[in-house]
């Protein structure tokens, strides 16, 4: 069992889960239940599922709640996208929170990674 408060991607993911949650505030009423509702559970599915996965036995099942984080963070890229197109959003603050993912993506294929060849 590892312990996931000591993993930088948690932390991480933790502090794009506060930044995603001052930005929704800021979104139209009419979004609350449609964008605001997805972005926030994608958002928090990204730490909850790495801190599930250090409660996991085996590196498979570890590794398996890394990639539905994984799926998570690119789910939020898709909704950063769109915020940005239709024009709720500044380019700039989405390019601020994409580079925050970005980072966090990065970190979850690494440890995915790893974790792969560690268990062949």
């Amino acid at each position: 069992m590892n312990n996931f408060r000591k993993l930088i991607m948690w932390k991480k993911s933790i502090s794009l889960v506060k930044d995603v949650y001052l930005l929704v505030k800021e979104f139209p009423r009419e979004e609350k239940y449609n964008l605001v509702s997805q972005m926030t559970r994608c958002t928090v599915s990204i730490p909850s599922n790495i801190a599930e996965g250090c409660s996991r036995t085996s590196t498979k099942e570890f590794k398996h709640y890394l990639e539905i984080s994984m799926g998570s963070a690119f789910e939020l890229e898709t909704y950063l996208t769109i915020i940005e197109d239709i024009g709720i959003i500044t380019k700039n603050r989405v390019s601020l929170l994409n580079d925050k993912l970005l980072e966090i993506q990065k970190m979850l294929n690494s440890y995915i990674t790893k974790l792969k060849k560690s268990n062949l």
